[in-house]
């Protein structure tokens, strides 16, 4: 049997289980919990009317005893309008569903958030856009998925603007936040300066831009980050360059990924599959990063680039490979610091906040419950672990305080949240 139908059929065995695992025994993956008694009359009458009239009461004089008698203080909405979702595309709002539930099974799991996942028919961003704000005063967060670009851009730009509670695109900033976290780890292991690094990102849509960003605003250089989309390098002398791309562009005079990647220090796809060819690979500089991320194929396979490369580091966005640049550690710690401060949204410190929460943590021993989960004998910081893996129960620790510490230090939370 051929590698190729080897994965055929564990394709088609995964596909099956997932199928039964969605539909039984109830369909679906979450449910409504009630966190009160309502066993008798008296609890009714707590729970309802009568009694339910007093904290209408005390949150129409004072809006913020909301997060002191309601669930808002630890509810985020998972919303989507459907129009990237996964690797799948534009499948729209009600097929994207099972992606969104997945979402809050993650946050509820990691950081014990719990999630409403809201599915929008909207045609204009304008029209998404209005329907969050309408629904935004039942949430303490907002957690945007799956929306492309650029509209991504705009939507997240106005609703941080206007709404006073967090509102955090994961597409963007969450893998941002996790590939610069494993970046910094594995340049310090190549004898490598961010400063310095020359970095060709392919893929320019929301979560190539938002790496660049945080890759700038972490060190680097402008114009030693090249990005690519399918029309080549993006170079300020291009006249089909929205703002988000612009913004991004090098003052340079390369124009191929080839020209790109010769001598660079760093590969960073967000793109898709088989997209890096070997060859090019030969021509990176000594002991080159390859972060090849597109899931479930990379843009070039591991045991491909090893062949061809013996001092890399590299990183997939795959859970059977080493160092998977993988957004639950993230953003379930990220809402759960941003919530637990009553921060008015999820700023560009506390982004930084969770890449060093992070980056410090993969310097640390592993717990045994970790090795067990995978199966491994020993795990140690280097080459094969630039970052922590999702199923560290330290995460929650490390990251969310180091979050809300810098949601309280950069102004956006209050030092004592009101009870």
């Amino acid at each position: 049997m051929s590698n190729t139908e080897r994965f055929a059929d564990s394709d088609a065995d995964l596909n099956r289980a997932a199928l039964e695992y969605h539909a039984e025994p109830v369909p679906g993956k979450t449910a409504i919990e009630i966190k009160k008694p309502a066993t008798t009359q008296r609890d009714l009458s707590l729970a309802y009317t009568p009694g339910v009239a007093e904290p209408v009461r005390r949150i129409a004089a004072e809006p913020s005893a909301a997060y002191r008698y309601t669930n808002k203080g630890n509810l985020v909405a998972v919303i989507t309008d459907g129009s990237a979702v996964l690797g799948l595309g534009g499948v729209g709002p009600l097929a994207s569903k099972p992606v969104m539930e997945g979402k809050a099974v993650l946050f509820k799991h990691f950081a014990d958030i719990d999630v409403f996942d809201i599915e929008v028919h909207a045609r204009h961003p304008q029209e998404f856009i209005e329907t969050v704000r309408r629904i935004a005063p039942t949430f303490g967060g907002i957690n945007l998925e799956d929306i492309a670009a650029p509209h991504c851009f705009e939507i997240e730009q106005i609703l941080v603007e206007e709404l006073d509670i967090p509102v955090f695109h994961d597409d963007q900033h969450g893998t941002a936040i996790i590939i610069a976290a494993g970046l910094l780890n594995a340049l310090a292991l190549q004898e490598k300066r961010l400063e310095d690094a020359r970095i060709v990102v392919l893929g320019a849509g929301a979560a190539g831009i938002a790496s660049i960003r945080l890759l700038m605003t972490l060190g680097a250089h402008r114009n030693n980050i090249f990005a690519i989309d399918r029309q080549g390098v993006i170079h300020t002398g291009r006249r089909d360059l929205n703002p988000f791309k612009f913004g991004i562009a090098a003052d340079t005079d390369k124009r191929t990924m080839r020209e790109a990647l010769d001598g660079a220090d760093v590969f960073i796809g967000v793109s898709g599959p088989d997209l890096l060819p070997p060859d090019m690979l030969t021509t990176m500089a000594p002991r080159p990063i390859v972060f090849a991320l597109s899931n479930p194929v990379p843009e070039i396979r591991p045991e491909i680039a090893w062949g061809v490369r013996d001092d890399l580091i590299m990183a997939t966005g795959r859970s059977d490979y080493p160092n998977q640049v993988n957004n639950v550690l993230g953003f379930p710690f990220i809402f759960r610091g941003a919530l637990d401060a009553r921060a008015s949204r999820i700023n560009e410190d506390m982004q930084i906040a969770a890449v060093h929460a992070l980056r410090d943590l993969a310097h640390e021993p592993v717990p045994q419950s970790v090795l067990d989960a995978y199966g491994l004998e020993a795990l140690t910081h280097g080459p094969e672990y630039i970052i922590p893996k999702p199923f560290d129960p330290r995460l929650r620790e490390r990251v969310a305080p180091a979050v809300a510490a810098a949601a309280v230090a950069s102004g956006v939370a209050p030092a004592k949240p009101a009870n």
